[in-house]
C-alpha cells in the first residue's frame, strides 16, 4: 500500500479528437500515482459528441488491487440525445 512518508501526485491528461463527419472525442485522464510511478487509481471521462448532437459521456472509475492491476469500481454512461440538449 501507500507509506505515509510516500507523496502521491494527481496527472491529468487530456486528448481531442475531431472525425471526418465532425464527431468530437475529448478523452480526460486523471491518475494518482506514488513516488514510484504506480498507478493507485484512475478517473477516466470519454465523451463524444455525434454530427446530430447527441452526446455520450462515459465515467470510469478504478483503484489499483493488491498486485497493482486496476479494477473498474464505478461506470457510469450518460446519453443526451440533440433533442434535449
Amino acid at each position: 500500500m501507500v507509506d505515509d512518508n510516500e507523496t502521491i501526485e494527481e496527472v491529468e491528461v487530456v486528448t481531442t479528437a475531431v472525425g471526418e463527419d465532425g464527431t468530437v472525442v475529448v478523452d480526460d485522464l486523471k491518475a494518482l500515482v506514488d513516488d514510484d510511478g504506480n498507478v493507485l487509481a484512475t478517473d477516466e471521462t470519454i465523451a463524444v459528441e455525434g454530427p446530430d448532437g447527441t452526446v455520450v459521456i462515459d465515467e470510469v472509475i478504478a483503484v489499483a488491487d493488491e498486485d497493482g492491476e486496476l479494477e473498474v469500481i464505478e461506470e457510469d454512461v450518460v446519453v443526451v440525445e440533440a433533442e434535449d440538449a
